[in-house]
């Protein structure tokens, strides 16, 4: 049996399948956590486009920042739960790989915006417009997010991750 075989074989593949609201169950939760991360992510970038500019960039981030963490702790679970479900096919789909490669992208935007212009916050923090590598750092991850929601809409019935029940 091959690795992917064996993911869908396991248990928890074996559930997603064959229990209808099971996989309804997991694919919500994965749902609720990209619209936490969704909106974490708007309200930071509003601010960092600079919409209320009052409001002081890092304060902002350690109110919001706890609630993208948050999301990352229903979307990763349940979106390996449902990868292990239908894992021969998500493998084998070019628009699944591009969609984890965008994943990846937004990740280390994310990454290299918080090690470098972030930490610079201070000098920027509250009634000043951000500078350009803050703003265009942020809009980078909005559209790496938005760009792997389309993929997934223009997919497909034969290729978006859907309920192998019913």
């Amino acid at each position: 049996m091959t690795p992917i075989g064996a993911l869908e074989a396991s248990a928890i593949g074996v559930a997603l399948r064959d229990v209808s609201w099971l996989f309804a169950a997991v694919k919500a939760v994965h749902l609720a956590g990209i619209a936490m991360l969704v909106g974490s992510i708007a309200v930071l970038d509003l601010r960092l486009l600079g919409l209320r500019r009052s409001v002081p960039v890092r304060r902002l981030a350690g109110r919001i920042l706890p609630w993208t963490a948050a999301s990352f702790c229903l979307i990763v679970p349940s979106g390996l739960a449902m990868f292990v479900a239908n894992a021969g096919e998500l493998i084998a789909s070019p628009v699944f790989a591009v969609k984890i490669c965008l994943i990846l992208l937004a990740g280390a935007n994310a990454g290299l915006f918080h090690a470098g212009v972030f930490r610079r916050a201070a000098r920027w923090d509250a009634d000043v417009m951000p500078p350009i590598a803050a703003r265009t750092a942020r809009r980078g991850i909005s559209r790496a997010l938005g760009f792997s929601d389309r993929l997934r809409a223009i997919a497909g019935p034969g290729l978006a991750i859907r309920s192998p029940v019913g």
